[in-house]
């Protein structure tokens, strides 16, 4: 019982393990590489492997891009100042270290990519000086041992255990689909019985912190797709229609602040509550859709809660039972119906993209009848 439970924590981590495999197979390929060419310090080759294996095979692209460019820069300018400033009590050297980091950290602070010169710039500058080798060959070799570590790295992050950020973009999407549908329920909830701030909280961040992780990614996949390694959706109208979910479901929060008066609550309680259950469960529908890559589940549920609400809306209005409403819950009250068929038509887009990331062939659209989708806005 305690192996099957261990193995399937293993499995739950198998992203995390698939990591470590290349880290190892990388450092460990670096090293013997770097030792079997005579290079100065193998220690910067196993090292250069380990930063340039990243998660992804498009990460790990964009690591290596970054740290080759700033190690052949601050190489370049480490020899040079080494080279062409003479020098030689503890005093002299100090002012030339100080004249190498200073320009180099600052350009790294405008540009993090370029970190990797101002190390490199440090190390050319003080290891001949310890070691009394000459400051081009050491260049020169610091150079080749972080080239060897690069390679190595990027290489084994084709070949060992493969991951794409074109597939893990599938599940951060998801993940975040049904971070919404969560953070939706909530506060749609909450016109009824009032909000649960605490949970409402975490919800948010969790979103915020899941957004950083698709935007990454997204751009890992981009990377790979640029570079022809990996093929499918164009990761670009998956990650704007997410985040004009996102934009509603702030505005459905605005919207829904305090709870509805009494009598709305006993007239629209339950067609929010067909809304809610409605959007919810098409959000973790598609999520799953996606991750599975399979065709999205039918968007018509969507369509005919919220144009009941909007029907139930209307009758409200007509009896007149918003006119005693204040000016800001009155705001608020049209504000929510607005921002429910905004989402409802952010979903139908949604549909669409979900579909272009299907693996299964395309299928016949069918509905229905009498879900289609209404002209007139919610709470119109």
């Amino acid at each position: 019982m305690a192996l099957s439970m261990l193995f399937g924590r293993l499995r739950a981590r198998k992203a995390q393990l698939a990591l470590a495999v290349r880290g190892t197979v990388a450092a460990t390929a670096a090293f013997a590489i770097a030792s079997a060419l005579h290079l100065m310090l193998p220690l910067w080759a196993v090292l250069t492997s380990l930063i340039v294996t990243q998660g992804s095979v498009g990460r790990s692209l964009k690591a290596t891009r970054d740290y080759m460019f700033g190690t052949i820069g601050g190489a370049i300018y480490g020899g040079a100042i080494t080279v062409l400033i003479p020098h030689s009590g503890e005093l002299q050297l100090l002012g030339m270290l100080i004249l190498a980091v200073t320009p180099l950290a600052f350009i790294a602070a405008l540009n993090p990519s370029l970190n990797a010169a101002t190390v490199t710039a440090v190390i050319v500058l003080l290891v001949p000086t310890m070691g009394h080798l000459d400051p081009v060959g050491s260049a020169v070799d610091r150079v080749f041992e972080v080239a060897v570590g690069a390679f190595t790295g990027l290489a084994v992050s084709f070949l060992v255990l493969p991951s794409r950020a074109h597939v893990q973009i599938r599940s951060a999407a998801g993940r975040l689909m049904e971070l919404i549908a969560a953070a939706l329920t909530e506060l749609l909830a909450g016109l009824s019985r009032g909000r649960d701030n605490d949970a409402l909280h975490r919800i948010q961040d969790g979103i915020g912190a899941a957004l950083v992780e698709l935007n990454a990614t997204g751009a890992e996949a981009e990377r790979e797709r640029s570079a022809r390694l990996s093929s499918g959706a164009d990761t670009g109208p998956l990650l704007r229609t997410i985040l004009r979910l996102r934009h509603d479901v702030v505005m459905i929060g605005r919207a829904s602040v305090v709870p509805l008066p009494s009598e709305l609550q006993a007239r629209l309680a339950g067609p929010v509550a067909k809304v809610s259950e409605a959007i919810a469960s098409y959000l973790r529908g598609c999520a799953g859709s996606l991750r599975a890559g399979t065709h999205p589940p039918p968007i018509w549920p969507v369509h005919v809660a919220v144009n009941s609400y909007a029907e139930q809306v209307a009758m409200v209005r007509s009896e007149r039972l918003t006119r005693g409403l204040p000016a800001d819950a009155a705001e608020r009250f049209f504000a929510l119906g607005f921002s429910l068929d905004q989402m409802r038509q952010n979903l139908v887009d949604l549909e669409r993209v979900v579909a272009e990331w299907s693996d299964a062939p395309p299928r016949a659209k069918k509905e229905p009848a009498g879900t289609e989708e209404s002209t007139d806005t919610a709470g119109a």
